[in-house]
């Protein structure tokens, strides 16, 4: 007699860190596709003559979506299971990339926001399950293990991410826009049937089901961490989604194998700097809280300063035409470094402050900032770099992180389970 999927995985491993190494891998095909996905709207969209205001408003509705779902999807986890919001949203991304697969002319703004709706709805039923089930798993106090384990399923993801980007302008050069549609979808649909016999156990279900009124958090913590991470995000977005890309490809006349391949290896360094966040931060042995070696809200705000002079003195070398292609590209990487120890400490934080029963509720609200922060950023990449110039988008990226760090004082300079 064959054995299932799930018990095919380690007969050693316990059924819930299997379950939880399902998600994961789903949570990891569904990056692949998302960030390839965004790729291929950047560049096809912009080759087919869309201002850069355009392509920023193709994108939306997905993050308007994104603030929704992460509102409502963390209730949907607490009360359904991760394992069904998980499996909904692998659905989802299904359809979205369905719909792109129509002819050219099909293609209008509206059809194409309506489609990466459903992408931005699926995203973030994704990232909240997989989130929220690493909570489950890890003892209560021991924090350095979970910092650990938290850096690496956030860094992880991002490798992945920058991996689709790659892939994205690759499958556009090689396939054009619909093959690359009909690809993708196609072996996330082999995921998605996999996951559906796979996951069986109810992770993250809460013991009291929790009314719809409670997915706004009650918690000053996370209220204060959520702020911090609304600006943390569009203080990136708003000069990466759009502006860098169409910058890249005007500017220093980039093709789509060249941007896509830069904003990869961008992305692909940025997630392996997440991954070992606690070797820089001081967690580097899974020590726990006891032993004051995992982050505090003091922490976040000292990384919050340092990574807001970077953009300013990109801005600088920009105004001042001091060696651009260059500047910009050095500029770059040591942003996404610092920006991704960052992201990691913002990471462990809302896990760590996030109550243990209906965990989903605290991440879900977290990553609504997170989703708004993306929202913001995204349509300021698009209407800044049109008006002003990607000079201007930078200036703002240097204010929304002057403003992380402000919010991050009023962080707890000791951290807690629940």
């Amino acid at each position: 007699m064959g054995l299932s999927p799930l018990k095919a995985l380690s007969p050693q491993l316990s059924k819930q860190v299997k379950q939880y190494l399902v998600i994961t891998g789903n949570y990891w095909a569904f990056t692949l596709t998302d960030g390839a996905l965004r790729m291929l709207v950047v560049l096809y969209f912009h080759q087919l003559g869309y201002s850069p205001l355009n392509i920023a408003l193709l994108f939306l509705f997905y993050e308007i979506f994104g603030v929704i779902t992460n509102l409502v999807g963390g209730w949907l986890g607490a009360r359904l299971g991760l394992n069904k919001t998980m499996n909904i949203g692998l659905a989802l991304q299904i359809i979205a990339l369905s719909m792109l697969a129509v002819p050219a002319e099909m293609l209008t703004i509206l059809y194409v926001m309506a489609a990466q709706a459903l992408s931005g709805i699926a995203k973030d039923l994704n990232k909240m399950s997989a989130k929220s089930a690493i909570k489950l798993l890890v003892p209560k106090g021991n924090e350095g293990k979970l910092y650990q384990w938290v850096a690496v399923l956030t860094g992880s993801k991002n490798t992945l991410k920058g991996i689709g980007f790659f892939l994205g302008g690759l499958l556009l050069t090689l396939l054009g826009f619909k093959g690359a549609i009909i690809l993708m979808a196609s072996l996330l649909s082999l995921v998605w049937l996999f996951s559906l016999i796979a996951l069986k156990e109810e992770l993250g279900k809460a013991k009291n089901k929790p009314k719809f009124t409670d997915i706004l958090s009650k918690s000053a913590s996370i209220n204060i961490l959520s702020a911090a991470r609304l600006f943390l995000f569009g203080a990136r977005d708003v000069w990466f989604v759009v502006a860098l890309p169409v910058f890249l490809a005007v500017k220093f006349n980039w093709d789509h194998w060249w941007v896509g391949s830069f904003m990869a290896s961008w992305v692909i360094g940025y997630g392996l700097v997440q991954s070992i966040a606690p070797l820089v931060t001081g967690s580097s042995k899974g020590t726990d809280k006891k032993q004051g070696k995992v982050p505090t809200g003091r922490t976040a705000f000292l990384w919050a300063c340092y990574l807001t002079l970077i953009p300013a003195a990109i801005a600088l070398t920009l105004h001042y035409d001091f060696y651009i292609q260059t500047s910009l590209i050095i500029g770059l990487l040591i942003f996404g470094g610092v920006f991704a120890i960052n992201s990691s400490l913002h990471s462990y934080l809302i896990v760590s402050y996030a109550s243990s029963d209906a965990v989903s509720l605290d991440v879900g609200f977290y990553y609504m900032a997170n989703a708004m922060g993306r929202l913001i950023g995204t349509l300021l990449s698009g209407w800044v770099y049109q008006e002003y110039g990607l000079e201007s988008c930078l200036w703002i990226s240097a204010l929304f992180l002057a403003l992380t760090a402000l919010i991050s004082t009023k962080l707890p300079v000791i951290n807690f389970t629940k």
